[in-house]
């Protein structure tokens, strides 16, 4: 079974409160015969276009494939949450790497955020930018972890954005007693995730990408001192390809299918809350909270509650997406009991072990870029530019991401799933425990 076409239909958006609410872009038609190009990119989410966006405005000739539509997998589907810095907190990139690699991926980790704000300003302001992520913990150890983060942020880097939060201010500002505490970051954000991408497809092929949509590839070899993408029904020469495809890569490179695991995860909108809205969401900020399967959400311009929660291992998603998020949701908000549920959907990204992001160059001439964890709308859109710098001859950025170390998952590709289940099952029972 393959993730292309195991929860889906062929080229079609699925049936989110996101799609319901963007205008896309004209369809590109398939590849058909041979092209050749500078550069050839698999995978058309926030990575492949922004990777595309940015060697088209360094003068390469780029040629953007996609087995469905731009925008069409996690880039599109995701919880429109940008976060500040990397996926693990400063302090655990100290330990582990030292005091100067760890500053110099917090430095890649705000060029990121300042990095979407500009492409939203730019290609697609209809994407909106709402400052604010709220860190909710339901644990007093979590909360003395958050303030200490926070103080750590302040007195070492100047990241003097976050609020420490109590109990009284996190229930007061997102309206619920299921937390102990947490913290306010006003230098994060949310955003439109779908927009976004459209925007950036639109803005892309203006800057005279070649894109072809509903084209898959289908491996990816050397030739001439370059690499030949074959696709179902021709293929493209190129001098590099980019990987770009994330969860939905499958097995077309084996070193990046060890360290990258899809995973399901799933989001519902309530019907519109009116006046209702304002007893959960004080203010127009985004939530995400301490679970190791963590639950987040904020409201839509149109007042809707987006929920998201609940994850799976595997290819099929669950039978009732409503019904496993509603669980999660009404845990936080049981005042809801009684809403409708309007649109539900899933989506498949990726994780590492490090819950780190994997830069590599698997092959002669093919650089990758996945694996971000649940912390991928900023950080992929940067490892697009990243990407078109080491292209460029500028490797000094990918080289930082590339020593971060990301281990394989046992068990390789073919058992990876089954052992990640076992584990996240545990996890999620001492969630449920509060352990």
């Amino acid at each position: 079974m393959n993730l292309l076409t195991a929860n889906d239909r062929p080229g079609l958006y699925p049936g989110s409160w996101y799609a319901a609410t963007a205008t896309p872009p004209e369809p590109a038609p398939p590849l058909r015969g041979e092209v050749q190009a500078d550069i050839c990119i698999v995978g058309a989410g926030y990575t492949g276009l922004s990777a595309a966006l940015h060697l088209a405005g360094r003068g390469y000739d780029v040629v953007l494939l996609d087995a469905h539509r731009a925008g069409w997998g996690a880039s599109g589907r995701n919880g429109g949450q940008v976060g500040t810095g990397q996926r693990q907190g400063q302090a655990w990139l100290e330990r582990r790497l030292g005091a100067d690699h760890a500053r110099r991926l917090w430095q890649i980790g705000e060029e990121a955020k300042a990095l979407t704000q500009d492409l939203v300003h730019r290609h697609a302001p209809e994407a909106g930018w709402s400052p604010g992520i709220v860190h909710a913990d339901r644990r007093a150890r979590d909360v003395a972890h958050s303030h200490a983060e926070a103080a750590h942020l302040a007195r070492r880097y100047g990241y003097d954005r976050i609020e420490p939060l109590d109990r009284d201010a996190i229930g007061t500002l997102i309206g619920s007693a299921a937390f102990a505490g947490g913290s306010l970051d006003r230098g994060a954000g949310h955003l439109h995730p779908l927009r976004l991408a459209f925007g950036l497809a639109r803005a892309a092929r203006a800057a005279g990408l070649r894109l072809f949509e509903g084209t898959t590839a289908g491996r990816i070899e050397p030739r001439g001192g370059g690499v030949h993408v074959a696709t179902d029904a021709g293929g493209v020469r190129a001098r590099h390809a980019i990987l770009a495809a994330n969860g939905y890569l499958g097995g077309l490179q084996a070193d990046v299918a060890v360290r990258v695991m899809p995973i399901n995860n799933f989001i519902v909108a309530t019907e519109p809350l009116g006046a209702r809205a304002d007893d959960l969401l004080r203010q127009d900020v985004a939530v995400a909270d301490s679970r190791f399967v963590v639950n987040y959400w904020r409201l839509s311009e149109d007042r809707r509650l987006l929920f998201g929660g609940g994850e799976s291992y595997g290819y099929r998603f669950p039978a009732d997406i409503a019904a496993k998020v509603r669980r999660p949701m009404l845990e936080i908000y049981p005042q809801l009991r009684d809403v409708r549920i309007t649109h539900a959907w899933g989506g498949t990204l990726a994780i590492t072990r490090s819950r780190m992001p994997y830069f590599a160059q698997p092959a002669p001439n093919v650089w990758s870029a996945s694996g971000y964890s649940g912390h991928g709308v900023a950080m992929a859109l940067m490892a697009g530019r990243i990407l078109s710098e080491a292209l460029a001859g500028q490797a000094e950025r990918f080289d930082v991401m590339a020593r971060v170390p990301v281990p394989p998952f046992p068990g390789g590709a073919r058992f990876r799933s089954p052992l990640l289940a076992l584990a996240m099952s545990w996890f999620a029972l001492r969630d449920r425990l509060g352990l």
